[in-house]
Order: C-alpha cells, then sequence, then structure tokens
C-alpha cells in the first residue's frame, strides 16, 4: 500500500466503526498516508442509533470529514433472524450522522454501502446504473435497503445544501482479522472455520448451505481500504461506486479451495433446504479505476491463504472465539 502524503492530512476525520474489521484497516491506511488527526470512537461511548449520542459525538469531535462504517452485520442466519433490527439499526445510525455531521459542517462525508443494496437478478456485471431496477435479495433485503436510503439521502442533501456526500458499494470483504463468530460471520470465515475443526476433530464430511451454484466476489480488506482512501481523498459526485475485483467465483469452487488451503480432506455436502442467497455477484469496477484509481490488488487465492494462516494462528495461541 502506498505511504505517499495525502491531501487528507491535515484534516480531522472521524471514522465510525474503527474497531471493527474494514474500520482497523482504514486506521492504518490513514495512518500511512500521514493522517494522524483522526478519531474513532467505540460504541459504548456514542451509540449512533441514539440521536442524542450522535449530537454529542459531532460535538465532541468536530471533524473535517467522516467516515462511516458502523453498521450492524451478518451473514445469511444472521440477517435471516434479525430483518428488523439490522433495517432499523442500519438506517438511523447513517441517517442521524449525516445530518449531524451537515449542521456541524462537515466537508465531507463518506458512506460506505454494501452490495446487498442490488436487485436479486441484477445483470452481471453489476453496474451502478442498475441499482435501482429491483428489489433486493430477501434474506438481506432489510439490511441492503437500509444502507440503499444512506445514497439517497446523501444525493438529496448534495442537491439541497451543497453537502459533499460520496457513497462506495463494496462487495463481501475477507481477511486477517475478519469475524469468526459462528453466529454472525459471513461466508469465508465461516467456511474456514468448519473445515478448520472438522480437520482437527477427524469429520468426514462437512455440509454447508445451498447448492454450491451461487457466485460471489471478494475483496481482501486491505484492498478495501486503499479503495476508501482514495475516494475520501480524490472522489466527489453523486454517483454510487462499486468497490471490488471484478472477478466471481462459485462457492462450491470456494468451499474446495478452502478445504485444500486448511488441508481437509473429507468430503464436501450441500444442504439445499437451506438457502443459496442472490444468484451471482460479480461488479463492474471500471468507475473505481476510472474516477480515483483504484484497482484490487491481492488474488482471492493469496488472500485466503493469509487468511487461514492466520487464523490457525489465532487458534493455536488459545483464541477460541475469534470476533
Amino acid at each position: 500500500m502506498t505511504s505517499t502524503p495525502s491531501s487528507l492530512a491535515n484534516q480531522r476525520i472521524l471514522v465510525t466503526g474503527g474497531s471493527g474489521f474494514l474500520g482497523r484497516a482504514v486506521l492504518k491506511t490513514l495512518c500511512e498516508r500521514g493522517c494522524h488527526d483522526v478519531v474513532a470512537p467505540r460504541s459504548y461511548e456514542y451509540d449512533l442509533v441514539e440521536g442524542a449520542r450522535v449530537k454529542r459525538l459531532l460535538r465532541d469531535s468536530r471533524p473535517d470529514v467522516v467516515i462511516h462504517l458502523a453498521a450492524r452485520v451478518g451473514g445469511i442466519g444472521a440477517n435471516l433472524a434479525n430483518p428488523g433490527t439490522f433495517f432499523y439499526e442500519n438506517a438511523m445510525m447513517g441517517i442521524q450522522l449525516m445530518e449531524q455531521a451537515r449542521l456541524a459542517g462537515v466537508q465531507k462525508f463518506v458512506t460506505v454501502g454494501t452490495v446487498c443494496a442490488y436487485p436479486k437478478f441484477t445483470p452481471v456485471p453489476f453496474s451502478e446504473d442498475d441499482l435501482w431496477n429491483g428489489y433486493p435479495e430477501e434474506t438481506n433485503a432489510p439490511y441492503g435497503l437500509a444502507k440503499r436510503m444512506l445514497l439517497v439521502q446523501g444525493q438529496a442533501y448534495r442537491l439541497q445544501y451543497g453537502f459533499n456526500a460520496i457513497h462506495l458499494l463494496p462487495v463481501n470483504l475477507y481477511g486477517p482479522g475478519d469475524n469468526f463468530d459462528p453466529a454472525t460471520s459471513h461466508v469465508i470465515p465461516a467456511l474456514i472455520t468448519r473445515f478448520v475443526e472438522a480437520k482437527e476433530s477427524g469429520q468426514e464430511k462437512v455440509v454447508n448451505w445451498g447448492d454450491g451454484t451461487p457466485t460471489r466476489e471478494f475483496l481482501y480488506v486491505d484492498d478495501a481500504a486503499e479503495a476508501l482512501v482514495l475516494a475520501t481523498e480524490r472522489y466527489d459526485d453523486p454517483a454510487p461506486v462499486n468497490l471490488g475485483t471484478g472477478r466471481e467465483i462459485s462457492m462450491s469452487t470456494l468451499a474446495t479451495t478452502i478445504a485444500r488451503l486448511v488441508g481437509y480432506e473429507g468430503e464436501i455436502l450441500w444442504d439445499t433446504s437451506r438457502p443459496n442467497g442472490q444468484p451471482r455477484r460479480r461488479l463492474d469496477t471500471s468507475r473505481a479505476r476510472d474516477r480515483f484509481g483504484f484497482e484490487a490488488k491481492l488474488g482471492l487465492e493469496s488472500g485466503l491463504k493469509c487468511t487461514v494462516e492466520w487464523y490457525v494462528q489465532q487458534r493455536r495461541a488459545g483464541v477460541r472465539s475469534i470476533a
């Protein structure tokens, strides 16, 4: 990653969700850019669902730039179990924070949305222009729509108030330090955990959700942080921007690859009574390349290898619940 001095270096930057998976990588990238006036409060200090605490956060931090990463997230199981919570908390956090940032005179507001906002049957590769052409995949629609509303808010604020809000749409992220809690983890950490535990216990087979045919695109967390900081530095436009690699992989191939990297040699089965989620995901990433020069650096297999090695080291060190 680059260490070139940044145009952000002399700005006071508020990063919500700074203790999270992506947040830690963003803070590291900002530091490498020479940004040292960065505020990253913990959720117990300022609960962004509560309006009074959002006001207090903006009053206390007085930022020039806000990078909004805080979110209630999880895999298919967590979304199915908590649709109301995922909608309400994500909508309330973003809507209130953007309004208070506007009132506080913040110069730039960066919203990190989600690929889950896209319609269920979006033509592949997903173009940002197709974002409104249908309803999201049902298992994560409340979360995706809550995030989509923040795009509406940002564009409306730019029109009415001249507020500099941008909206980024990353694909599924992964890498060392990801959430490996089985109740809330996404697919890559869930598969890594499943195969590592199966290898350790000598299980002859591993059963995964769905039928293995859906495809997904994955972005290594350090690449995502680089993209986000580049956009914060260089992008100023109401149009949303995809962040990804432009390459997809089927769930069956992903599972086989992770099993091989883990060293698991048992049988891989699929439970077709469980939901598949969206049929395909692959992004058109040309806007990010053309508008602020982002292209992902790390290939999927290399990133998976790093992630597996990190997770195994954590288990060996006795860190049994990694979130």
